[in-house]
C-alpha cells in the first residue's frame, strides 16, 4: 500500500481497499501510537495543516464534538501534523480534545499517505499538508479516504460514513 499511498497522482491510483502497512509514531499522552494495537476498532487519521490555526482549531473542535458518537461506533481518531509534541499538547489542552494528536515532524506519515503539496499562502509557493481524512477498517484496510478536505460539515460526513460501516 506505501507504493499507491507514495504515487505522485493520487487521482489516477487509489490505496483503498488495501492494508495499511503497520507503522507506529510518537503522540500526546503517555503512550507511542502504534496501528496493529487499533485493529478491531475503525481508525480515522486526520492530517492537518498547523496547530492553532482557524481552520485546523475548527476541524479539531468538530471532531471533538462528535467523539462521543464516534466511540459508540467503534471508532478511534488521531490528529496528524508535522507540529512538535509540544505544541500539540497545548493544542489539545487548549481544545480540550478527548483524542490524541501525532507528531510527524519528518513527514513519514505524511509522504506515506501522500499529503504533502504546494499550496499558495500569501502570494508564495508553500510547500504543506493537504487537509485529508483517512478511515482504516477492523481489518487494517484503508476504506475511505477524502483529500482536499473542507472543513465545513467534514466531521459530520465522516460520522455518516463510520455510522454507515457494519
Amino acid at each position: 500500500m506505501s507504493e499507491n499511498l507514495n504515487s505522485g497522482n493520487h487521482d489516477s491510483l487509489s490505496a483503498v481497499g488495501c492494508e495499511v502497512p503497520q507503522f507506529s509514531a510518537v503522540m500526546t499522552g503517555v503512550e507511542e501510537f502504534h496501528l496493529n494495537r487499533y485493529i478491531g476498532k475503525k481508525i480515522i487519521l486526520y492530517f492537518y495543516p498547523k496547530d492553532n490555526t482557524p481552520g485546523c482549531t475548527t476541524e479539531s473542535i468538530a471532531f471533538r464534538d462528535i467523539h462521543s458518537e464516534l466511540i459508540a461506533n467503534n471508532a478511534v481518531i488521531f490528529g496528524i501534523s508535522r507540529d512538535s509534541l509540544r505544541s500539540h499538547e497545548g493544542f489539545k489542552n487548549k481544545l480540550g480534545l478527548p483524542f490524541e494528536l501525532i507528531s510527524d515532524p519528518d513527514e513519514t506519515l505524511c509522504l506515506m499517505f501522500n499529503v504533502m503539496k504546494m499550496k499558495n499562502m500569501y502570494g508564495k509557493q508553500v510547500r504543506g499538508i493537504e487537509r485529508s481524512t483517512f478511515i482504516i477498517d477492523e481489518s487494517g484496510k484503508l476504506v475511505k479516504e477524502w483529500r482536499g478536505v473542507k472543513v465545513a460539515e467534514h466531521a459530520q460526513a465522516v460520522l455518516d460514513f463510520v455510522s454507515n460501516q457494519t
